[in-house]
């Protein structure tokens, strides 16, 4: 049905070529692209073999604005999925604009040389693509993604009003490792170590990095510490549903790993600033980045869970109720059926969903979109098909954290 154009052979990468491939009727045609060529051919063949689908690899920096358009113009996909480092969305996006072609990521924009994420820079393109008859979708994978899309469909069936959401984000997995990141390090490790931030009454409310725990009974995981963060679906959460009072996002993290990063930051090597290390300037942070395992490698000893969902309090019929949507998912499953663990599965699924949506025609506009714009309905069916399946059932009571 369409030519796609991925961009990012990491673990999310991974996993949505190789879910493409398992959906040929959709997606005609993959090509997968990335700074290092190799790892595009070691996915394709993966691909090949748990698939016989045939995906086409090419070199790209995706920094590289008039690099990208041409390629774009030599695949002629209906559609491109930026599956990069976040670094890069807006090059890319330069990029769909000059080639005239639809846009696809699961991350918002943020800048290299400050730990600061949120939509205004991605935003700010709306006027752009709706003028030039395109569509970009952002944050199409779970948190921001699915979690977006479970907020729909409580909003469109299961609350009339919603007071309240949190958003719980869980790894029971364990890989091993004294520490390690399940994704991009440089990424993981600015988004943890940011201050937190939540929306309460029409207002940000800010706070220190990891200062506010609770603990919680994970399904299928058990009970784990739990942290307020700031995420950045709370920001267009807070934009598309600016009745809901309080929106929060929590994430579990064990104690080893909180240590370690006490430690690393308070030795200097969380820095994003330039130093002099034997006459030439480094960045901590990415040397870091590359002495810790790289987060592919973690998918073969990867054990163990993740539960992420989300839980909202309103009135249905004017009665007040608590409903709670979430996913749970096997990292050695997903090993097995992609050759990555879990973190990356339920990223790469969702980015996979989108795509396919909007080559169907299902998702479709002109301009700038979130994914709370959409009908969560296609979506939540698709989740159930392919492999990310969620449950959904009332709390007796709105929870006291």
């Amino acid at each position: 049905m369409g030519r796609v154009l991925v961009i990012g052979a990491g673990g999310v990468g991974s996993v949505a070529v190789h879910k493409m491939a398992m959906s040929p009727d959709i997606f005609s045609h993959i090509t997968l692209a990335s700074r290092t060529k190799a790892k595009c051919d070691a996915i394709a063949e993966s691909v090949k073999a748990r698939t016989g689908v045939v995906v086409e690899t090419a070199a790209l920096d995706a920094d590289d604005i008039a690099a990208t358009t041409a390629l774009i113009q030599q695949v002629k996909p209906a559609l491109v999925v930026n599956l990069a480092l976040p670094y890069q969305d807006l090059a890319i996006m330069e990029a769909c604009l000059a080639a005239g072609v639809n846009y696809l990521d699961t991350a918002n924009y943020e800048p290299k040389d400050e730990a600061k994420f949120e939509y205004s820079w991605q935003w700010a393109y709306q006027d752009r693509f709706k003028q030039a008859g395109l569509m970009a979708l952002l944050g199409c994978g779970f948190d921001p993604g699915v979690t977006s899309v479970f907020t729909t469909y409580t909003a469109k069936h299961l609350l009339d009003t919603i007071e309240t959401l949190d958003i719980l984000d869980c790894n029971g997995g364990d890989h091993g490792h004294p520490f390690a990141t399940n994704f991009n390090p440089e990424i993981n490790l600015r988004e943890v170590t940011a201050p937190s931030r939540h929306w309460e009454n029409g207002q940000w409310v800010e706070g220190p990095a990891l200062a506010k725990k609770q603990v919680f009974d994970f399904d299928q995981v058990g009970e784990k510490n739990m942290y307020l963060m700031y995420h950045e679906e709370l920001e267009s959460l807070a934009k598309f549903y600016p009745d809901i009072k309080r929106i929060r996002f929590w994430m579990t993290f064990g104690d080893a790993y909180l240590k370690h990063l006490e430690v690393l930051g308070n030795v200097g090597m969380l820095r994003i600033d330039p130093v002099m290390f034997e006459g030439r300037e480094i960045i901590p942070l990415q040397f870091l980045k590359a002495l810790l395992p790289e987060p592919a490698s973690l998918g073969p000893r990867t054990k163990g869970k993740t539960n992420i969902g989300t839980i909202a309090t309103g009135t249905k019929d004017g009665v007040q109720k608590t409903v709670y949507i979430n996913n749970v998912c096997d990292h050695e499953e997903a090993y097995a059926e992609t050759g990555s663990q879990a973190v990356s599965y339920t990223t790469g699924v969702p980015a996979m969903i989108g795509a396919a949506l909007m080559l169907k025609g299902v998702y479709s506009g002109a301009g700038v979109f979130n994914l709370e714009q959409m009908d969560p309905d296609p979506f939540m069916d698709m989740l159930n098909a392919h492999g990310l399946p969620w449950k959904m059932r009332e709390l007796a009571a709105p929870l006291d954290f």
